[in-house]
């Protein structure tokens, strides 16, 4: 049987995650993109309060996208916020436009695409986070392919090394910083001869 959130889950969106701030994001146009290849019937709606695409409440206003992928339906509802992440008192237009694609991005999110994205957007303030990455400046294949034959050169864990990066993925690990894992892992190599 078809799993089309293994599918989704399993792409890689990292070159294409973007960066406002200290926050990720995956683009609307790429997400929309890319579920459209995996599934073309896939549809999506904004939901309406009263007529109008966004609810104001005491606490702020929201706003809600359900996806449907392969006849499964999930929703996400997202608070207008602005670029620091925190809400806007009086949206404008463009505001409550902005916070819709992030909605839909993170709806598509919900069936796989690019969930990894927002692994730990949760966390308390102050609590310790990846330090902020340009978002399209990750290492390619071939330096991944790369480390993963200097990791079993040494005998070095890749736990360990995503430990030392602050990253969760060899993906995520930015493009800069590439020549420095390399010299670290090739001193640990001949360490080890």
């Amino acid at each position: 049987m078809n799993n089309y959130f293994t599918k989704l889950n399993s792409i890689n969106v990292s070159e294409h995650m973007e960066k406002k701030g200290q926050f990720s994001y995956l683009s609307w146009p790429y997400a929309v993109a890319q579920l459209r290849q995996a599934d073309p019937t896939a549809t999506w709606h904004v939901c309406r309060f009263d007529g109008l695409p966004y609810l104001k409440t005491d606490c702020g206003y929201f706003v809600e996208v359900e996806v449907i992928v392969e006849g499964v339906r999930l929703s996400q509802i997202h608070p207008v916020l602005d670029a620091r992440n925190k809400p806007i008192e009086i949206p404008s237009a463009f505001d409550i436009n902005t916070s819709i694609q992030r909605c839909l991005v993170k709806a598509i999110a919900l069936h796989g695409l690019g969930l990894y994205i927002y692994a730990g957007e949760d966390l308390p303030e102050g609590a310790e986070q990846q330090r902020p990455v340009p978002a399209t400046k990750f290492v390619n294949a071939e330096q991944i392919a790369r480390i993963n034959s200097l990791l079993a050169e040494t005998g070095q864990t890749l736990q360990r090394l995503l430990g030392f990066l602050h990253v969760d993925a060899l993906e995520l690990i930015p493009a800069a910083d590439f020549p420095r894992v390399e010299q670290l892992l090739e001193r640990s190599k001949r360490r080890a001869a």
